[in-house]
């Protein structure tokens, strides 16, 4: 599935098993990620490229651009009874401006088109979790770990 571009300046790339592609959508998890996860683990760069490389080749992975910009990425995938949310990474500098929320908002959209629920799952010492209840988002299971949240389609 293609996710439509986001008016006015937003676009999302499909990223292809290209080498480069790969590295990049790597550098944006490092960049996004890192600080979350050396609050728990030390960071183990072989270890997180790969396990990257491995969800890179399950998962649709799209660049998010404004203009040339590459803001980070994020993965958007269809399933039988959900749509599934993740690899949401923005640059650090891109964080904090509304852009994550306005992404957030536009995918639950397309979501809500295919009158699926969304699921995701993020690190639950993440700050990214209160976007993510914002947007309506509840809790529907917890490993040590990770949360993992559902928001129901909404259907006009």
């Amino acid at each position: 599935m293609e996710l439509p571009d986001l008016p006015p300046d937003l676009k999302f790339v499909r990223l292809s098993s290209d080498p480069s592609d790969v590295a990049f959508s790597f550098e944006a998890k490092r960049a996004a990620m890192r600080p979350h996860i050396v609050k728990r683990w030390a960071w183990d760069e072989a270890f997180q490229r790969g396990l990257h490389e491995q969800h890179f080749t399950l998962k649709p992975f799209f660049e998010i651009r404004r203009s040339e910009q590459k803001l980070g990425t994020l993965s958007f995938q269809k399933k039988s009874d959900h749509v599934r949310f993740g690899e949401f990474y923005l640059f650090p500098e891109h964080q904090g401006q509304g852009t994550g929320s306005a992404i957030l908002a536009h995918c639950l959209l397309l979501a809500d088109s295919l009158k699926l629920p969304v699921r995701l799952e993020y690190l639950h010492w993440n700050p990214v979790g209160a976007l993510y209840r914002r947007h309506g988002f509840k809790e529907i299971g917890r490993y040590e770990t990770h949360c993992f949240l559902q928001r129901d389609a909404v259907i006009s």
